[in-house]
């Protein structure tokens, strides 16, 4: 095997990510590349909110300053740099870098790719019927964006034509470390397997240090997050690789940190669909060969769709929220009636002053477990955090609730502090909607140092994309179980879980391969819909990853309207997993004394209670 390999370093996992990572990654030499992944759907809103009050904003300030404040670093170890913080306006984000490059005296060439933008050809959109993902309505009259996910070939054209610096608007996260090794290693767009392994290295670290023990289930594991490690990887031409972190961090790099993270956000494991190849992972083997070393290969891929997804910024009215803490006995039922009762004295002010109703209302206390639904324990917390989120098309009507909450500090539950701080703003609803528009609609602009790239950059042939991808196994077997022991999923398994727009991904791994046949026979979509009732999802697929023992679950309308637009405390999905973890299920007698067994304190009772069996006092 050939051990030669473009190193590429996972700088950040989204806009605010730590000031740890760069000077880290520097130090620790290996790097040929870092890439600062900054958008997510919320943050493309947060944008598009910032750019409709000032025309040269939209960017992620605070990652170009950190690559303005390292840039002779940069330049003289040779690291080039590849973000997507350009947001809505990669143009002005491209030309604030070379500002701090001139304020330090620094040569750099940067290129800016853009074309994303999808508002200029609506009325050739609507021409085409095109519908939305999951709601199947038309494109809205008057969104305030609309986004179109580019793929890697732009960004390796501007690394071709001598770029230092690519600075992007929207395109697959992924693209960030696919763009370079396609530059790298020339990879055409028919390899489609090694174009899946490289989007396979971007995935695992587009997230920083989510893969070497940021949101690990094993949390204990992670020695600390004072001094978290941010992933490289480690990628050679056949697309296989390593993943691993620089020395002297908190880093875990293990198989749980690294399929954990594999498994985020995925959707359907064997058609993964990006730009410039179909992703199959389901066969993809993730093997420990050293300390903070993985092995990761076996990912496979196929033609791309003819078809990219874009997203629609909606405006959809406004929301707020208002929080209070509350101690003493009962505190969640007192919580709880303060809540209504606001709510209700809300809606008779509305009525006296000519408002229309909340679109919508949200109570949670935080500490009676309300976000676990009907899988609540039976908990009398004497100290809750209420929280009280509304939704409303005007936002007068919204500062009239704001204004009327301090009174129960005083005409209200006993108990009642945490208030302080000032009264919130109504801030707009901008909802998301999804849709696949063909790609020949889509074109691709690069700037380098202001001049438009007039070259062709070689995007996905027409001819190799296909009108329809393939479909991942999504079985369901409700298989009978040895007779044993009632324990939580958490004992055998670990996992993670994101959002994909309104839908909920949850991924779930054996620990070890003969806990496999365990989670197929008994997560059953039946079971994940009943235990996850109160998540809302309208349809539940499941699909599995043979290669890594995992299965991936994708819930369906399952975050209240989608982390932009949703009134839920999480609004996108983070803590699914943890919830489905302690779904009990059964464990067979004879393999409670399994080495891979997590020790929990339900797994120790269960040992201890077989301790002297013959079996094991042999």
């Amino acid at each position: 095997m050939n051990d030669w390999s473009v190193n590429i370093g996972g700088a950040a996992g989204m806009w605010g990510d730590s000031y740890l990572a760069t000077p880290q990654l520097l130090a620790d030499g290996r790097c040929d590349y870092l890439i600062y992944d900054a958008l997510a759907e919320i943050t493309m809103a947060i944008l598009t909110k910032a750019r409709m009050r000032d025309p040269d904003q939209g960017y992620a300030h605070d990652i170009i300053s950190t690559i303005g404040a390292n840039l002779r670093q940069m330049r003289d170890s040779g690291v080039k740099v590849v973000t997507n913080a350009g947001g809505v306006n990669p143009r002005a984000a491209a030309a604030r870098l070379r500002a701090l490059a001139a304020e330090s005296g620094v040569e750099v060439r940067v290129a800016a790719v853009d074309g994303d933008d999808l508002m200029p050809r609506l009325d050739r959109l609507r021409e085409l019927d095109i519908r939305e993902m999951g709601r199947g309505t038309a494109i809205p009259d008057r969104p305030i964006s609309m986004n179109a996910y580019l793929g890697a070939r732009p960004i390796a054209a501007a690394l071709a034509a001598g770029a230092e610096v690519v600075i992007t608007g929207r395109c697959v996260d992924s693209a960030l470390t696919l763009g370079p090794l396609i530059h790298e290693y020339g990879w055409g767009p028919e390899e489609f397997d090694v174009l899946s392994g490289g989007s396979l290295a971007g995935h695992l670290i587009e997230c920083g240090p989510q893969a070497t023990g940021g949101l690990l289930t094993d949390w204990e594991d992670t020695p600390s997050w004072v001094n978290s490690g941010f992933p490289i990887a480690m990628v050679r031409a056949d697309g296989s690789f390593e993943i691993t972190a620089p020395v002297g961090t908190d880093a875990v790099v293990d198989r749980r940190t690294v399929i954990e993270q594999m498994l985020y956000e995925i959707g359907d494991p064997a058609a993964y669909l990006l730009p410039d190849v179909t992703c199959d992972w389901t066969q993809v083997v993730v093997g420990e060969i050293g300390r903070n070393r993985v092995e990761v290969s076996g990912a496979r891929g196929v033609a791309p769709t003819a078809t990219l997804k874009a997203c629609a910024q909606v405006f959809d009215g406004h929301r707020t929220q208002v929080q209070f803490f509350l101690g003493g006995r009962d505190a969640a039922r007192r919580g709880r009636r303060a809540a209504q009762d606001l709510l209700t004295r809300t809606r008779k002010m509305f009525a006296d002053r000519g408002f229309t109703d909340f679109r919508d209302t949200l109570v949670e206390v935080v500490g009676a477990e309300d976000t676990y639904g009907a899988n609540a324990q039976e908990l009398t917390p004497r100290e809750v955090w209420v929280r009280i989120a509304v939704h409303h098309d005007n936002p007068a009507a919204l500062t009239a609730f704001v204004r009327e909450f301090p009174s129960i500090g005083v005409g209200g539950p006993c108990g009642m502090g945490g208030v302080g701080g000032g009264l919130p703003k109504p801030s707009p609803v901008l909802r998301l909607e999804s849709f696949l528009v063909p790609r020949d609609l889509v074109a691709a602009e690069i700037t380098v140092d202001g001049q438009l790239l007039d070259s062709e950059w070689g995007d996905v042939p027409e001819s190799l994309c296909v009108q329809d991808g393939p479909r991942g196994s999504d079985i369901d077997t409700d298989l009978p179980v040895e007779a044993g022991v009632e324990l939580p999923l958490i004992a055998i398994a670990y996992g993670r879980s994101g959002d994909k727009g309104d839908n909920v991904n949850i991924g779930i791994a054996a620990r070890h391969p003969d806990f496999e046949p365990l989670i197929h026979a008994q997560l059953t979509v039946g079971r994940v819909g009943v235990y996850l009732n109160h998540l809302g999802a309208t349809h539940i697929e499941r699909f599995m990853l043979p290669g890594s023992h995992s299965v991936n679950f994708l819930l369906h309308n399952g975050l209240g309207g989608g982390g932009a637009a949703s009134l839920r405390i999480d609004p996108q999905g983070k803590a699914a997993a943890q919830q489905l973890l302690d779904l009990h299920i059964n464990i067979p007698a004879a393999m409670l004394a399994h080495p891979a067994l997590a020790p929990i304190p339900e797994v120790v009772t269960a040992r201890s209670r077989r301790s002297t069996t013959p079996k094991e006092s042999q």
